[in-house]
């Protein structure tokens, strides 16, 4: 499944009604954990890809076939731009820069690749893992990002 994004910041939450109508059908219901994780995960890629890049991109989805499939559901972002995903340090009152570290503690796994003369950016989180390892409390825990370290608050 995909969605073509144009390069205009309206289309982040027509990105995440079109993520949230697809997940009707793969068995992940609405108010799962799950699902809230992956349309805070298509925000945040989607608005880098809009904001930074000014090119438009592709947002690609793969989600799990049932209820009982217990699958990887795969989101991905391509874009035209070659210019590399960089993190940045956001300090307390600032407004932004907070995206790629919302990516690394939220997906079990990201990255990004070169494609022709673009990227893709993609993340994936395993579909049983919220009941198997709960996840921290809002505002706690302290990760490393790439050296960078942040803090949740």
């Amino acid at each position: 499944m995909q969605l073509e994004i144009r390069p205009d910041p309206a289309e982040v939450g027509r990105a995440r009604r079109w993520a949230r109508s697809r997940l009707a059908g793969s068995g992940i219901e609405a108010d799962e954990p799950l699902a809230e994780t992956l349309i805070l995960l298509v925000s945040e890629l989607v608005t880098n890809a809009v904001v930074h890049t000014g090119c438009p991109a592709v947002l690609r989805l793969s989600l799990p076939g049932g209820a009982q499939d217990h699958t990887t559901v795969r989101l991905e972002v391509a874009d035209r731009s070659g210019q590399a995903p960089v993190p940045r340090c956001a300090d307390g009152d600032a407004t932004g820069g907070r995206g790629l570290a919302l990516v690394d503690g939220l997906a079990d796994r990201w990255g990004w690749s070169a494609e022709g003369a673009g990227k893709r950016i993609w993340c994936e989180l395993d579909r049983g893992a919220e009941s198997a390892t709960p996840a921290p409390a809002y505002g706690s825990g302290v990760s490393a990002y790439e050296g960078l370290a942040y803090e949740a608050v």
